[in-house]
């Protein structure tokens, strides 16, 4: 029997976490220089269409499906494949139909590569990232996601470590992963031209704060719908969702006031990021106080690590390492700290568990960290090789929307036309306004 009440909540969890891709095109593209905005966007959207037909075909099997003997510890079975054979039939636990199970966890692979994206802003030839996508969902995000989710190698940790493992929503497959990823591409890309020399601030922060919108919104999908029921446990997850993004908010903005003097519109945004990431993998796992521990940790920290970039030259245009690896990083590792028996069953250390939990959560984010960084390193140069990666020096000076699309998000020319054509209309013959001296 189907279980509509589960069925019902899970698609529309899957619908919310599908909206958080385009979310997340709208918060980067605020966050890109005008010239190169609907490039970064199309990135994200790109992602949309590959990842679901690969995951369908493939992906999901790769993932969830057993794989044969001592490989299963590493990638998935191929039973799974095109999703045949999962038409009809009904999670004998759950009450839900395995096919919305498959379509839920395709919004996280989504967006998990749409996510690398932003590292490589203004630079990256569209071409190769089109052919990374799917090369970067096989090699990294299916195996990864099986470590986690479908049975691989990280479930033995219990047995060697003590303690199993706890990643409610994707603190290491989604988040980490994603941040080594993009790291990796930044060393193979190389810096910006003008890079720590010319201003390259966002071009349109309402955007960046509609997108922040889209992804608060839709990770109560991502969170309170990974308890896959409309229970306590998402109730749970729902209110430390929002509580961690608060307080992350909270310090983001307490360190700019305190670094800079100053408050700003995407300081609100980037820490509402910082805890949405920090909590992910502990939503379920940590009370609503925990929670606010994890924020206040998760908007601090974050706000420092996006400066790394410069001290350590490497060009995260958008702070996806910032943000996704060092949030992900600080929210895996403080279930070892707060998680809490009151919440989902184990204790951290802070209520007396032992340091087991904090050990198999570092050693699955230091994992996911070099497994992730090594491959994407490795897809990134034999891209390079092949076809080139990074677009010509003329292409990023003139930007990539013109360049590579042929099409620009504002008609900047035709508004100048427009401005020249009302100046002349009212100016009488021989004389010129202040507007068309300063013109000339």
């Amino acid at each position: 029997m189907i279980d509509t009440g589960t069925t019902t909540w899970l698609l529309v969890s899957a619908a919310l976490v599908m909206l958080m891709t385009p979310g997340l095109a709208f918060f980067y593209g605020g966050m890109s220089r005008a010239k190169s905005v609907l490039n970064m966007m199309l990135m994200s959207f790109a992602s949309i269409a590959i990842v679901s037909v690969l995951w369908v075909l493939i992906g999901h099997s790769l993932t969830y499906a057993e794989g044969p003997g001592a490989l299963n510890h590493f990638i998935g079975g191929l039973d799974m494949a095109g999703l045949s054979s999962i038409v009809g039939e009904v999670d004998a636990d759950g009450g839900y139909p395995l096919l919305v199970d498959a379509g839920f966890q395709m919004m996280f692979a989504i967006i998990t590569v749409a996510l690398i994206s932003g590292a490589i802003a203004d630079r990256a030839k569209f071409g190769a990232w089109l052919l990374f996508v799917p090369l970067w969902a096989l090699l990294v995000y299916f195996p990864v996601a099986h470590w986690v989710w479908g049975g691989g190698w990280f479930g033995l940790l219990e047995e060697v470590v003590g303690a199993g493992l706890i990643d409610f929503a994707g603190g290491t497959a989604v988040h980490i992963n994603a941040g080594a990823a993009a790291l990796a591409l930044t060393f193979v890309l190389g810096r910006r031209k003008g890079f720590g020399v010319e201003s390259m601030r966002p071009h349109n922060l309402p955007f960046v704060l509609l997108g922040a919108a889209l992804l608060w919104f839709g990770w109560f999908g991502f969170n309170a719908g990974s308890a896959y029921a409309a229970d306590a446990i998402a109730a749970l997850a729902l209110v430390n969702t929002q509580v961690a993004t608060a307080a992350a908010i909270l310090a983001w903005i307490l360190v700019e006031k305190v670094r800079y003097g100053k408050v700003s519109a995407l300081g609100f945004a980037s820490g509402a990021i910082a805890g949405l990431v920090a909590i992910t993998p502990a939503a379920a796992d940590v009370t609503p106080i925990g929670a606010i521990a994890v924020g206040l940790a998760s908007g601090a920290i974050c706000a420092y690590a996006i400066s790394w970039k410069f001290k350590f030259k490497y060009d995260d245009a958008l702070d996806v390492v910032g943000i996704h690896m060092v949030g992900g990083i600080i929210g895996s590792l403080m279930i070892g700290l707060v998680a809490a028996s009151a919440a989902n069953g184990t204790d951290g250390l802070a209520y007396g568990g032992s340091f087991n939990l904090l050990l198999v959560q570092l050693i699955a984010v230091v994992a996911t960290i070099v497994y992730s960084f090594v491959v994407t390193w490795i897809i990134a140069k034999v891209i390079d090789l092949i076809v080139g990666f990074r677009i010509a020096e003329e292409v990023e000076t003139n930007g990539l929307d013109h360049e590579l699309h042929a099409e620009s998000a504002y008609a900047f020319e035709e508004l100048d036309e427009l401005e020249e054509e009302a100046v002349s209309s009212s100016t009488p013959p021989g004389e010129e306004t202040a507007s068309s001296q300063a013109k000339a």
